[in-house]
């Protein structure tokens, strides 16, 4: 019978495979594990610093199919982000994805952003992912896999609201690193993506809220009524953008930097987005 290119099954996009998932212990990272384990992973190995939230996500992927390891880690110390690599490979015995989610977006503008700051966004939005990335590397070389990488950035990556100075910076560094590695590593046929998301409801960014910006309980309610499509980005949209860079829907695909958003840039402010923009008469005489 001839073969179908057409069609697919979703829930075996992954058979087979071993991937690595930060920042997966809530959030877009969790969401983007239980989807994986849900289209069919072999092995997924989960990682986060908070114990009770990981086995926890652990149990929900075993529960959907998956093998699944959590490794306590935080990705602002080097060694452990070769750890989370290391331990993958010694349980499961190889590599076919990194799927680098975790994120830090402590506040700070140019004048009041500390040294400290600075270095947290680095280390953890740019560091981390190019130490994963170069460990997972290796395995994929190693065992000749056709793998893949995707990393998530942010639409601050642009330029970024005057509070997110090193966020977005460190976020503009991954993206260039992620096209500097997609060309390196494209002989070996390893493709490496980014997804470009715009403002996402997660509990980090909750916390950050009310934290922060001292917001009350119902901002993301009020906030959801003043976008186009009258709600936030999801952790379930992430989840399903990475899924298609790291499967073969992305056919040869590689190097490319996706915005992932309902802004678009160059333009964002949200009041635009009022029906009346469309009308000839705001254009004067």
């Amino acid at each position: 019978m001839e073969k179908n290119n057409y069609t697919s099954d979703i829930k075996k996009q992954f058979e087979g495979k071993v991937i690595i998932i930060t920042g997966s212990t809530q959030g877009s990272g969790a969401e983007t594990a239980k989807l994986f384990a849900a289209r069919g992973a072999t092995a997924i190995t989960i990682c986060g610093r908070q114990e009770n939230k990981g086995n926890q996500i652990k149990k929900e992927i075993e529960e959907l199919g998956s093998k699944c390891l959590y490794v306590k880690a935080d990705l602002s110390k080097v060694e452990d982000c070769k750890k989370i690599v290391q331990l993958t490979d010694k349980k499961f015995g190889t590599v076919h994805s990194l799927v680098n989610v975790a994120g830090y977006t402590e506040r700070g503008t140019i004048l009041s952003a500390t040294l400290e700051n600075y270095e947290n966004n680095f280390n953890i939005n740019a560091r981390a992912p190019f130490i994963l990335i170069q460990e997972a590397v290796k395995i994929m070389i190693r065992d000749k896999n056709k793998g893949t990488i995707a990393n998530v950035l942010s639409m601050a990556m642009y330029s970024g609201m005057p509070f997110i100075v090193a966020y977005s910076g460190s976020k503009a560094a991954l993206a260039i690193m992620t096209k500097n590695i997609a060309n390196s590593l494209a002989g070996h046929q390893i493709r490496v993506n980014a997804l470009n998301i715009g403002w996402t409801d997660t509990p980090a960014e909750h916390d950050i809220q009310k934290r922060v910006h001292k917001k009350e309980e119902d901002w993301l309610k009020k906030e959801e009524e003043k976008v186009p499509y009258k709600r936030l980005t999801k952790p379930l949209d992430v989840a399903k953008g990475l899924a298609f860079m790291c499967s073969d829907e992305s056919g040869l695909m590689t190097g490319s930097v996706i915005d992932f958003d309902q802004t678009v840039n160059g333009w964002h402010s949200y009041s635009a987005y009022e029906t009346n923009i469309l009308d000839d008469s705001l254009l004067g005489e």
